[in-house]
């Protein structure tokens, strides 16, 4: 494995403006090199996401190395020390949009798995690459995708582990063993426009929806358990009024999220709050997305290679978690795969001068190695 190779791959990662969906030609690039490494590659494009699957074997156990090429866009150009999209080092670090989330973790699954199948080229089982453009995105034509095509040809992954920023100071202190749900719900209260001289004339649903946010906003909705934090309840978009001062609305439209923890279903979250606008009795209706259920991952074969190896070459011993937004983990946990998170530090993704350390990039291609080796070689 050569280290200057896996930061060259970062580098020519991160010069591609592949914010979400749009990929860029980073897959187009990945694929070419797993090729030559004797990957057999399939394009699984959808729409206006690409997706990509390379494997190497053709038995049980498959190890899976998942992640995603597109970023969340710069923002503010002007903010940024340096063009986000020209990555630039300094003081030991890369810095640019997407080399923490998480183009740093995808170049040093792609060295590893090349590596590793040079090093083994007899191993026991299967080594696979499984990317989308999709991920900070809609995330519906993404990996979900590629994991039903998987499904429907009867190809199982058994082990999967995730480049996703799971650090939170230095390289390893944290694994993500599983993640919270993700359930949104757009909710339209409807009232009568008026003038607001005439109370009597109008119903304002700012006022009747008041009560109820109150009542989403201050109960505790469980204290969590010993795997996973309490479910959080976040109001994220809140609209009304059409201007003037004068006049009372005709309705109100808020978005609101719970990330939830095992202790609650889907349906019966949303049968609580259904019940909390119904006791109010105002004139109200809600749409439900849910984006991901929530999953863990039980100790076993996986966690304790990973855990190991971070203790071996980064002297550290590894927290489990799983707390953090989703990730990709929500669509390959529900096929059986025992999945683990293990990427860099995240102090700076989806920030102004994003960063990852240049140590860390090659550290974690070691890691990546070194826990195939453990669980097929």
């Amino acid at each position: 494995m050569s280290s200057d190779d896996t930061i060259q791959l970062l580098i020519d990662l991160m010069r591609r403006p592949s914010v979400t969906p749009d990929d860029r030609g980073c897959q187009a690039l990945i694929s070419e090199r797993m090729i030559r490494a004797g990957f057999q590659c399939e394009a699984m494009n959808l729409g206006s996401v690409s997706n990509l699957w390379a494997r190497y074997g053709d038995q049980a156990p498959v190890l899976c190395f998942a992640g995603h090429t597109d970023v969340v866009p710069p923002g503010d150009l002007e903010q940024w020390r340096s063009d986000p999209f020209e990555p630039e080092i300094r003081d030991d670090y890369i810095y640019g949009r997407g080399a923490a989330d998480m183009k740093s973790g995808v170049a040093a699954m792609v060295v590893a798995a090349e590596s590793f199948v040079q090093q083994h080229p007899n191993f026991n089982g299967s080594i696979s690459l499984l990317l989308t453009s999709d991920e900070e995105g809609e995330a519906v034509d993404g990996t979900r995708h590629v994991v039903d095509r998987l499904i429907s040809r009867g190809d199982a992954i058994d082990w999967c582990i995730i480049g996703e920023p799971s650090s939170s100071i230095a390289l390893g202190d944290v694994i993500r063993i599983g993640r919270r749900g993700s359930l949104t719900g757009d909710i339209v209260v409807r009232g009568v426009q008026g003038h607001v001289a005439y109370p009597e004339q109008v119903e304002n649903p700012v006022t009747a929806f008041a009560p109820v946010l109150q009542a989403l906003c201050k109960r505790q909705w469980d204290k969590g358990d010993d795997h996973f934090p309490p479910t959080s309840f976040q109001v994220v978009i809140l609209k009304s009024g059409i201007g003037a001062s004068n006049v009372t609305p005709p309705d109100l439209r808020a978005r609101f999220n719970f990330r939830f923890s095992p202790v609650w279903s889907a349906n019966d979250l949303q049968a609580e709050v259904e019940s909390i606008v119904a006791s109010q009795d105002i004139d109200a209706t809600i749409e439900w997305t849910l984006q991901g259920q929530p999953f863990l991952t039980p100790p076993g074969t996986l966690i304790d290679a990973a855990t190991e190896v971070i203790r071996d070459l980064a002297g550290i011993e590894t927290r489990q978690s799983t707390g953090g937004g989703t990730s990709d983990g929500r669509f390959i946990a529900p096929t059986g795969a025992a999945v683990v998170e293990l990427g860099p530090v995240n102090e700076t993704i989806h920030k102004i001068d994003e960063r990852v350390r240049i140590v860390d990039v090659e550290r974690l291609a070691r890691m990546y190695t070194e826990i195939a080796r453990r669980l097929l070689a």
